[in-house]
């Protein structure tokens, strides 16, 4: 099964690549085919609303990094975003990407595909992340995606507080268990 695995940290030693690690880690000794991007490190433009891409047969106007994500996020069975919790939602480099998949709605939304969350946040209150669950869900609902997984993880600043912990074991069994 080929997973599409989306991260939205500018920071590639931080958290939420360490988890991401360990879900492809676990993802590939099951035998699934990882395509991972960091899409903080990609030149991706944010959705301007301008609708070219309903008009051009889903050509986006932007002739940017999407285009590396595109064949993937078509092909893929499963998708992954990992994502630090940012003001109690997604990294903004994260939700632009997501934004970007508007061009390609029609093909997405008549494909079967199961979506799964990983989020980190320093934060320990479980409400912290209520609007990133709603907006996962609400996402899901749209595609018409089965709802894969969530690991959401509370009180992880740094990516000491997930090493050797039940979070590394249960990222790494998300990704074990597609």
């Amino acid at each position: 099964m080929e997973i599409l695995v989306l991260t939205g940290s500018p920071h590639l030693q931080g958290t939420t690549a360490f988890l991401a690690d360990e879900f492809c880690d676990g993802a590939k000794e099951a035998g699934h085919e990882i395509v991972r991007f960091d899409t903080a490190r990609l030149d991706i433009h944010p959705c301007i609303a301008c609708s070219h891409c309903l008009k051009n047969d889903g050509k986006c106007v932007y002739d940017d990094d999407m285009l590396q994500v595109y064949p993937h996020l078509l092909t893929a069975h499963a998708v992954v975003l990992v994502t630090p919790l940012y003001y109690f939602n997604m990294s903004a480099q994260l939700k632009r990407t997501i934004d970007r998949f508007f061009s390609v709605d029609s093909a997405l939304r008549k494909m079967s595909k199961k979506l799964y969350l990983i989020a980190a946040g320093g934060v320990k209150d479980n409400w912290a992340m209520d609007t990133l669950k709603v907006n996962f869900h609400s996402l899901c609902h749209y595609l018409h995606w089965q709802e894969g997984g969530m690991l959401l993880v509370l009180g992880s600043s740094s990516r000491k507080d997930v090493e050797n912990s039940e979070y590394q074991k249960m990222a790494r069994n998300l990704g074990s268990g597609l």
